[in-house]
């Protein structure tokens, strides 16, 4: 008896040994509404990730974007997230919209591209610079999003408030659909372009996009300086045949700092040795490479993602 009751335990601990190296480890990626950049290379890095790590498997989610993504993160409720360099930071320290709330579980995993922010007008609405916007009906983002956070940035530094505007408080699709409706003259929109609610827009109504001129860009970087100048390139968009200066802040792939360092040196090695899989699911994926990868980071490397890019021979940067 005392025989077959050892035989009996060695195998069913072979077999949970077995059992146990075939088993997945499951994680979720928030990414933002269907209209916009984040969902669809969100989809894409899963894809990556599921073919060329085994044992992993990891779904992409569609989510609120920036400022909902870090409170996911912030609050253990998934694994890792797109955000925007500025948000990520202000949820870090506990600033701005997550005022007295930090996170301090979230860590960098990678700086991915450039989001311009996109300031839509009507032709027909008489908005020819920012400045325009006063009294007009507009779109300042979803309520508390990453888009909202940075028209708050913007409106301080110009010395406006919500009450020079008609404001409203919009998603990406809700935005585009008031504009079809005839309810706004103005909205704001931050995304890598081309973002697909604004094509989907230019093909019904006649839009434009507002220049934002060098000397307030200057002041703007000097307050708040995750926001760079960019350029969004003339016929990006159906009727706006002129390039547009406008300020622009950087995607990123943040974690969870209790992740293992393992399953992020995994999906990280990963994620860059099959980047140009990407190219083909978003014309924003060419902007993302190696050689950036850490050019704007906000918060600081997850252990596993930094010991991928200390064996590339790249600096980590210190952030505090």
């Amino acid at each position: 008896m005392k025989r077959y009751g050892v035989a009996v335990l060695v195998v069913l601990m072979v077999l949970g040994t077995v059992a146990g190296a075939g088993a997945k480890e499951f994680f979720s990626i928030a990414t933002g509404g269907t209209t916009g950049t984040y969902y669809p290379l969100g989809g894409g890095i899963a894809e990556i990730i599921n073919s060329h790590v085994p044992d992993v498997q990891v779904t992409a989610e569609t989510a609120n974007a920036s400022a909902a993504n870090v409170n996911l993160i912030g609050s253990g409720q998934i694994e890792m997230a797109f955000a925007q360099n500025d948000i990520a930071y202000w949820g870090w320290k506990g600033e701005n919209m997550f005022e007295g709330k930090p996170y301090a579980n979230i860590r960098g995993v990678a700086v991915l591209y450039p989001e311009h922010v996109h300031l839509i007008s009507i032709q027909d609405a008489g908005i020819k610079a920012f400045g325009d916007i006063k009294g007009k009906r507009l779109s300042a983002g979803a309520p508390g999003s990453g888009v909202e956070g940075d028209v708050r940035a913007i409106f301080d530094v110009a010395g406006l408030t919500y009450d020079s505007v008609k404001a409203d408080f919009l998603d990406f699709a809700n935005t585009t659909a008031r504009f079809k409706d005839g309810q706004l003259d103005a909205g704001f929109v931050v995304g890598g372009y081309p973002v697909a609610s604004i094509m989907d827009l230019a093909t019904t109504a006649k839009i434009d996009l507002v220049n934002f001129d060098e000397a307030f860009l200057d002041q703007l970087i000097a307050k708040y300086p995750f926001f760079a100048k960019g350029v969004i390139p003339a016929n990006t968009y159906s009727g706006v045949d002129h390039d547009t200066v406008t300020p622009q802040v950087m995607a990123m792939l943040i974690c969870r700092e209790d992740l293992s360092e393992e399953l992020v040196y995994n999906f990280t090695k990963a994620f860059w040795e099959n980047v140009r899989e990407l190219d083909k699911v978003h014309a924003k994926a060419k902007l993302i490479t190696l050689e950036t990868a850490l050019q704007g980071l906000s918060v600081p490397l997850h252990p596993g993602a930094a010991k991928y890019y200390a064996e590339k021979g790249m600096a980590i940067p210190e952030i505090k």
